[in-house]
Protein backbone atom coordinates (compact mmCIF):
# COMPACT_ATOMS: atom_id res chain seq x y z
CA UNK A 1 0.00 0.00 0.00
CA UNK A 2 1.44 3.37 -1.01
CA UNK A 3 1.84 6.16 1.52
CA UNK A 4 -0.84 8.38 -0.04
CA UNK A 5 -3.53 5.68 0.20
CA UNK A 6 -2.50 4.82 3.77
CA UNK A 7 -2.75 8.48 4.81
CA UNK A 8 -6.16 8.78 3.15
CA UNK A 9 -7.46 5.77 5.10
CA UNK A 10 -6.25 7.21 8.42
CA UNK A 11 -7.92 10.55 7.72
CA UNK A 12 -11.15 8.82 6.66
CA UNK A 13 -11.24 6.76 9.86
CA UNK A 14 -10.60 9.85 11.95
CA UNK A 15 -13.40 11.80 10.24
CA UNK A 16 -15.81 8.87 10.59
CA UNK A 17 -14.93 8.54 14.26
CA UNK A 18 -15.55 12.25 14.87
CA UNK A 19 -18.85 12.12 12.98
CA UNK A 20 -20.06 9.18 15.05
CA UNK A 21 -19.18 10.93 18.28
CA UNK A 22 -21.16 14.00 17.26
CA UNK A 23 -24.15 12.01 15.93
CA UNK A 24 -24.29 9.99 19.13
CA UNK A 25 -25.56 13.06 20.97
CA UNK A 26 -27.71 14.64 18.25
CA UNK A 27 -30.94 13.15 19.64
CA UNK A 28 -34.46 14.50 19.34
CA UNK A 29 -35.91 15.18 22.81
CA UNK A 30 -39.46 15.62 21.49
CA UNK A 31 -40.52 12.04 22.34
CA UNK A 32 -39.34 12.04 25.96
CA UNK A 33 -42.15 11.59 28.53
CA UNK A 34 -43.64 14.74 30.04
CA UNK A 35 -42.16 15.86 33.39
CA UNK A 36 -39.23 13.44 33.25
CA UNK A 37 -35.64 14.55 33.90
CA UNK A 38 -32.29 12.82 33.57
CA UNK A 39 -29.72 13.30 36.33
CA UNK A 40 -26.15 12.41 35.36
CA UNK A 41 -24.28 11.79 38.60
CA UNK A 42 -21.99 9.11 39.98
CA UNK A 43 -23.56 6.66 42.42
CA UNK A 44 -21.40 7.83 45.32
CA UNK A 45 -22.82 11.36 45.09
CA UNK A 46 -26.34 10.14 44.27
CA UNK A 47 -26.48 7.97 47.38
CA UNK A 48 -25.31 10.79 49.67
CA UNK A 49 -26.34 14.32 50.61
CA UNK A 50 -26.11 15.57 47.01
CA UNK A 51 -28.64 12.96 45.86
CA UNK A 52 -30.86 13.77 48.84
CA UNK A 53 -30.83 17.45 47.85
CA UNK A 54 -31.76 16.63 44.25
CA UNK A 55 -34.63 14.39 45.31
CA UNK A 56 -35.90 16.91 47.86
CA UNK A 57 -35.98 19.69 45.24
CA UNK A 58 -37.06 17.95 42.05
CA UNK A 59 -39.13 15.06 43.35
CA UNK A 60 -40.95 17.08 46.02
CA UNK A 61 -44.76 16.67 46.08
CA UNK A 62 -46.76 18.64 43.52
CA UNK A 63 -48.82 21.34 45.24
CA UNK A 64 -52.59 20.97 45.13
CA UNK A 65 -52.88 17.23 44.50
CA UNK A 66 -54.85 15.05 46.95
CA UNK A 67 -52.13 12.35 46.93
CA UNK A 68 -48.37 12.85 46.90
CA UNK A 69 -46.89 12.76 43.40
CA UNK A 70 -43.38 13.96 42.49
CA UNK A 71 -42.82 17.25 40.69
CA UNK A 72 -40.62 15.40 38.17
CA UNK A 73 -39.90 11.74 37.51
CA UNK A 74 -36.12 11.39 37.93
CA UNK A 75 -33.97 8.96 35.97
CA UNK A 76 -30.41 8.75 37.36
CA UNK A 77 -27.45 7.64 35.26
CA UNK A 78 -23.78 7.28 36.29
CA UNK A 79 -21.45 9.50 34.29
CA UNK A 80 -19.93 6.50 32.48
CA UNK A 81 -23.36 5.67 31.00
CA UNK A 82 -23.93 9.25 29.83
CA UNK A 83 -24.77 8.57 26.19
CA UNK A 84 -27.62 7.56 23.90
CA UNK A 85 -30.93 7.10 25.71
CA UNK A 86 -29.92 9.23 28.71
CA UNK A 87 -29.59 12.37 26.59
CA UNK A 88 -32.89 12.29 24.71
CA UNK A 89 -34.74 14.12 27.48
CA UNK A 90 -35.68 17.78 27.44
CA UNK A 91 -34.24 18.40 30.90
CA UNK A 92 -30.90 17.08 32.08
CA UNK A 93 -28.87 17.84 35.22
CA UNK A 94 -25.16 16.98 35.15
CA UNK A 95 -23.50 16.92 38.57
CA UNK A 96 -19.86 16.18 39.31
CA UNK A 97 -16.99 16.97 41.63
CA UNK A 98 -14.46 19.27 40.01
CA UNK A 99 -11.76 21.81 40.87
CA UNK A 100 -14.12 24.58 39.73
CA UNK A 101 -17.34 25.53 41.53
CA UNK A 102 -19.79 26.29 38.73
CA UNK A 103 -23.46 26.47 37.72
CA UNK A 104 -24.14 26.73 34.00
CA UNK A 105 -27.21 26.40 31.75
CA UNK A 106 -26.77 25.24 28.15
CA UNK A 107 -29.57 25.13 25.59
CA UNK A 108 -29.81 22.19 23.17
CA UNK A 109 -26.39 20.81 24.11
CA UNK A 110 -27.09 17.13 23.44
CA UNK A 111 -30.63 17.17 22.00
CA UNK A 112 -33.30 19.62 20.91
CA UNK A 113 -35.25 21.09 22.57
CA UNK A 114 -33.31 20.73 25.81
CA UNK A 115 -32.11 22.42 28.98
CA UNK A 116 -28.78 21.07 30.27
CA UNK A 117 -27.84 22.22 33.78
CA UNK A 118 -24.18 21.73 34.72
CA UNK A 119 -23.34 21.80 38.44
CA UNK A 120 -19.87 21.19 39.84
CA UNK A 121 -18.00 21.82 43.07
CA UNK A 122 -14.90 20.76 44.96
CA UNK A 123 -16.93 19.19 47.76
CA UNK A 124 -20.40 17.76 48.27
CA UNK A 125 -21.26 20.79 50.41
CA UNK A 126 -20.42 23.19 47.59
CA UNK A 127 -22.57 21.20 45.17
CA UNK A 128 -25.50 21.13 47.61
CA UNK A 129 -25.22 24.89 48.10
CA UNK A 130 -25.35 25.44 44.33
CA UNK A 131 -28.39 23.17 44.08
CA UNK A 132 -30.20 24.99 46.88
CA UNK A 133 -29.45 28.40 45.37
CA UNK A 134 -30.38 27.58 41.77
CA UNK A 135 -33.24 25.07 42.20
CA UNK A 136 -36.03 27.69 41.68
CA UNK A 137 -34.47 28.80 38.38
CA UNK A 138 -33.96 25.20 37.24
CA UNK A 139 -37.55 24.23 38.08
CA UNK A 140 -38.97 27.31 36.34
CA UNK A 141 -37.03 26.55 33.14
CA UNK A 142 -37.92 22.86 33.27
CA UNK A 143 -41.63 23.54 33.65
CA UNK A 144 -41.56 26.15 30.88
CA UNK A 145 -40.06 23.74 28.34
CA UNK A 146 -42.53 21.01 29.36
CA UNK A 147 -45.51 23.36 28.88
CA UNK A 148 -44.27 24.26 25.39
CA UNK A 149 -43.90 20.54 24.65
CA UNK A 150 -47.48 19.87 25.76
CA UNK A 151 -48.77 22.73 23.63
CA UNK A 152 -46.96 21.33 20.58
CA UNK A 153 -48.73 18.00 21.16
CA UNK A 154 -52.07 19.85 21.17
CA UNK A 155 -51.33 21.43 17.80
CA UNK A 156 -51.40 18.01 16.14
CA UNK A 157 -55.17 17.89 16.64
CA UNK A 158 -56.93 21.03 17.89
CA UNK A 159 -60.53 21.67 18.86
CA UNK A 160 -62.41 24.34 16.92
CA UNK A 161 -62.56 27.17 19.48
CA UNK A 162 -64.66 29.69 17.52
CA UNK A 163 -67.37 29.50 20.19
CA UNK A 164 -64.82 30.48 22.83
CA UNK A 165 -63.33 33.22 20.65
CA UNK A 166 -66.75 34.72 20.00
CA UNK A 167 -67.87 34.66 23.64
CA UNK A 168 -64.66 35.70 25.41
CA UNK A 169 -62.47 37.22 22.67
CA UNK A 170 -59.55 34.87 23.45
CA UNK A 171 -57.49 32.22 21.67
CA UNK A 172 -56.68 28.89 23.35
CA UNK A 173 -54.92 25.71 22.25
CA UNK A 174 -57.33 22.92 23.24
CA UNK A 175 -56.87 19.29 22.14
CA UNK A 176 -59.66 17.90 19.95
CA UNK A 177 -60.43 15.21 22.54
CA UNK A 178 -62.28 17.90 24.54
CA UNK A 179 -65.98 18.45 23.86
CA UNK A 180 -68.34 21.29 24.72
CA UNK A 181 -70.74 20.05 27.41
CA UNK A 182 -72.33 23.33 28.52
CA UNK A 183 -72.61 26.90 27.20
CA UNK A 184 -74.28 29.76 28.99
CA UNK A 185 -74.15 33.54 28.59
CA UNK A 186 -70.79 34.02 30.34
CA UNK A 187 -69.78 30.40 30.90
CA UNK A 188 -68.38 27.47 28.88
CA UNK A 189 -67.56 23.96 30.10
CA UNK A 190 -65.44 21.50 28.10
CA UNK A 191 -64.71 17.91 29.08
CA UNK A 192 -62.45 15.07 27.96
CA UNK A 193 -63.33 11.50 28.91
CA UNK A 194 -60.45 9.29 30.04
CA UNK A 195 -60.29 5.71 31.31
CA UNK A 196 -61.75 5.82 34.82
CA UNK A 197 -62.72 9.49 34.84
CA UNK A 198 -62.50 12.81 33.01
CA UNK A 199 -60.74 16.16 32.83
CA UNK A 200 -62.60 19.46 32.55
CA UNK A 201 -61.91 23.03 31.53
CA UNK A 202 -64.29 25.85 32.43
CA UNK A 203 -64.12 29.46 31.25
CA UNK A 204 -66.21 32.35 32.55
CA UNK A 205 -66.04 36.07 33.17
CA UNK A 206 -67.18 38.08 36.18
CA UNK A 207 -67.38 41.80 37.05
CA UNK A 208 -64.11 43.70 37.57
CA UNK A 209 -64.50 44.16 41.34
CA UNK A 210 -65.57 40.60 42.16
CA UNK A 211 -62.10 39.76 43.56
CA UNK A 212 -60.68 42.19 46.11
CA UNK A 213 -56.84 42.18 46.33
CA UNK A 214 -56.88 42.19 50.15
CA UNK A 215 -59.29 39.22 50.25
CA UNK A 216 -58.13 37.45 47.12
CA UNK A 217 -58.11 33.84 48.35
CA UNK A 218 -61.51 33.93 50.05
CA UNK A 219 -63.06 35.81 47.12
CA UNK A 220 -61.65 33.36 44.54
CA UNK A 221 -63.08 30.41 46.50
CA UNK A 222 -66.41 32.19 46.96
CA UNK A 223 -66.69 32.79 43.22
CA UNK A 224 -65.71 29.24 42.23
CA UNK A 225 -68.19 27.77 44.74
CA UNK A 226 -70.97 29.96 43.31
CA UNK A 227 -70.12 28.70 39.81
CA UNK A 228 -70.18 25.10 41.07
CA UNK A 229 -73.55 25.69 42.68
CA UNK A 230 -74.95 27.10 39.40
CA UNK A 231 -73.50 24.76 36.78
CA UNK A 232 -71.44 21.80 38.01
CA UNK A 233 -73.57 19.06 39.54
CA UNK A 234 -73.35 15.32 40.05
CA UNK A 235 -75.81 12.75 38.77
CA UNK A 236 -77.83 12.72 42.02
CA UNK A 237 -80.19 15.51 43.05
CA UNK A 238 -78.76 18.13 45.41
CA UNK A 239 -75.12 17.57 44.45
CA UNK A 240 -72.84 20.48 43.53
CA UNK A 241 -69.12 21.17 43.25
CA UNK A 242 -67.53 23.03 46.18
CA UNK A 243 -63.99 23.66 47.38
CA UNK A 244 -62.75 21.00 49.80
CA UNK A 245 -62.35 22.74 53.17
CA UNK A 246 -60.03 20.10 54.64
CA UNK A 247 -57.16 21.18 52.35
CA UNK A 248 -55.84 24.74 52.37
CA UNK A 249 -55.47 26.05 48.79
CA UNK A 250 -52.14 27.24 47.39
CA UNK A 251 -52.25 30.83 46.14
CA UNK A 252 -49.74 32.82 44.07
CA UNK A 253 -49.51 35.65 41.58
CA UNK A 254 -48.39 35.22 37.99
CA UNK A 255 -48.93 36.79 34.56
CA UNK A 256 -50.94 35.47 31.63
CA UNK A 257 -51.22 37.17 28.25
CA UNK A 258 -49.64 40.31 29.73
CA UNK A 259 -52.11 40.61 32.61
CA UNK A 260 -51.81 40.21 36.39
CA UNK A 261 -53.23 36.78 37.28
CA UNK A 262 -54.09 34.97 40.51
CA UNK A 263 -53.29 31.26 40.54
CA UNK A 264 -55.08 29.01 43.06
CA UNK A 265 -54.54 25.26 43.44
CA UNK A 266 -56.65 23.08 45.68
CA UNK A 267 -59.09 20.21 45.95
CA UNK A 268 -62.77 20.11 45.02
CA UNK A 269 -65.50 17.78 46.18
CA UNK A 270 -69.05 17.06 45.06
CA UNK A 271 -71.28 17.98 47.96
CA UNK A 272 -73.68 15.16 48.92
CA UNK A 273 -71.64 12.77 46.78
CA UNK A 274 -68.29 10.93 46.98
CA UNK A 275 -66.54 12.54 44.01
CA UNK A 276 -63.47 14.73 44.47
CA UNK A 277 -60.23 15.76 42.79
CA UNK A 278 -57.72 18.59 42.24
CA UNK A 279 -58.32 21.94 40.53
CA UNK A 280 -56.16 24.80 39.22
CA UNK A 281 -57.82 28.20 38.89
CA UNK A 282 -56.58 31.35 37.14
CA UNK A 283 -58.22 34.75 37.57
CA UNK A 284 -56.94 37.14 34.89
CA UNK A 285 -57.31 40.89 35.46
CA UNK A 286 -58.12 42.00 31.92
CA UNK A 287 -57.66 45.76 32.33
CA UNK A 288 -58.44 46.63 28.72
CA UNK A 289 -61.95 45.17 28.98
CA UNK A 290 -62.48 45.88 32.70
CA UNK A 291 -63.39 42.27 33.40
CA UNK A 292 -62.08 39.29 35.34
CA UNK A 293 -61.58 36.29 33.11
CA UNK A 294 -61.50 32.96 34.93
CA UNK A 295 -60.09 29.71 33.53
CA UNK A 296 -60.12 26.60 35.66
CA UNK A 297 -59.08 23.03 35.08
CA UNK A 298 -60.14 20.12 37.26
CA UNK A 299 -60.16 16.36 37.00
CA UNK A 300 -61.94 13.31 38.36
CA UNK A 301 -59.71 10.26 38.17
CA UNK A 302 -59.89 8.32 41.45
CA UNK A 303 -57.72 5.40 40.31
CA UNK A 304 -55.12 7.35 38.31
CA UNK A 305 -52.14 9.57 39.05
CA UNK A 306 -53.14 13.16 38.43
CA UNK A 307 -49.90 15.11 37.99
CA UNK A 308 -49.79 14.94 34.21
CA UNK A 309 -53.56 15.33 33.84
CA UNK A 310 -53.43 18.62 35.73
CA UNK A 311 -50.27 19.68 33.91
CA UNK A 312 -52.11 19.25 30.60
CA UNK A 313 -54.89 21.54 31.85
CA UNK A 314 -52.32 24.08 33.03
CA UNK A 315 -50.67 23.96 29.60
CA UNK A 316 -54.01 24.59 27.89
CA UNK A 317 -54.78 27.58 30.11
CA UNK A 318 -51.28 29.05 29.68
CA UNK A 319 -51.71 29.05 25.90
CA UNK A 320 -54.25 31.88 26.27
CA UNK A 321 -53.98 34.95 24.07
CA UNK A 322 -56.42 37.78 24.77
CA UNK A 323 -57.33 39.58 21.57
CA UNK A 324 -57.06 43.37 21.51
Amino acid sequence: MNKTLFLWLIVSCFVSSCSFKKDKFSNDAASAPINTIAVIIDDQLWNGEVGDSIRNKFASPVLGLPQEEPLFTINQYPVKLFEGFSTDTRNIIIVKKDNETKFEIKRNEFASPQNAFHISGRTSLEIVQLLEKNAPTIIQKMRAIEIVKNQKIFKDSLLNTKKIQKKFNIDLLIPSKYEYVMRRRNFIWLKSEIVGGNTSLIIYQIPWKSIRPNYAVSDVLKVRDSIGRLYIHGSAAGTKMVTEEAYSPYFSKTNLSGNVTYETKGTWQMKNDFMSGPFINYVIFDKAKRRLLVLEGFCYAPSKEKRDLMFELESIIKSIQIKK
